[in-house]
């Protein structure tokens, strides 16, 4: 069996923050929701607000991007085109997506963008290495 690849041990990781993303944003919704409307069928609509609705963004901001970007890490990988360039963009997108949460929770003007922003520079980077 071939040796994975840097970028997918930083894939394995995003993995893991996104497993963390969705466990905080559970447990701050169920706290405001209350355990008895999460364990019933939620017939009746209880938004989110503060902290666990820009959590539950958050969460549902890594479900947009982690596809895309998890799909180029492979394609990169397949085609052997593992470098420098698809390294250090898999490298950001792991550290902009862990970040973003809290950058999100605590509500800093600008900060939620730029950690949004280096992410997203990640995986332009590992999608450039595809066609590098």
């Amino acid at each position: 069996m071939p040796k994975p690849s840097a970028e997918l041990i930083l894939l394995g990781c995003a993995v893991l923050v996104g497993l963390v993303q969705m466990l905080w944003a559970t447990i701050a919704a169920r706290v405001q929701q209350g355990m008895e409307w999460g364990r019933g069928p939620r017939d009746e609509a209880r938004p989110l607000t503060g902290g666990a609705a820009r959590l539950e963004r958050s969460f549902q901001n890594f479900q947009e991007t982690f596809p895309l970007h998890a799909t180029a890490v492979v394609v990169v990988y397949l085609l052997a085109k593992a470098g420098p360039l698809s390294l250090w963009g898999s490298g950001l997108y792991v550290i902009g997506r862990a970040l973003h949460p809290a950058m999100y929770y605590l509500s800093i003007p600008w900060t939620r963008t730029l950690v949004w922003f280096i992410a997203f520079t990640g995986t332009l980077m590992v999608v450039s290495a595809i066609f590098l």
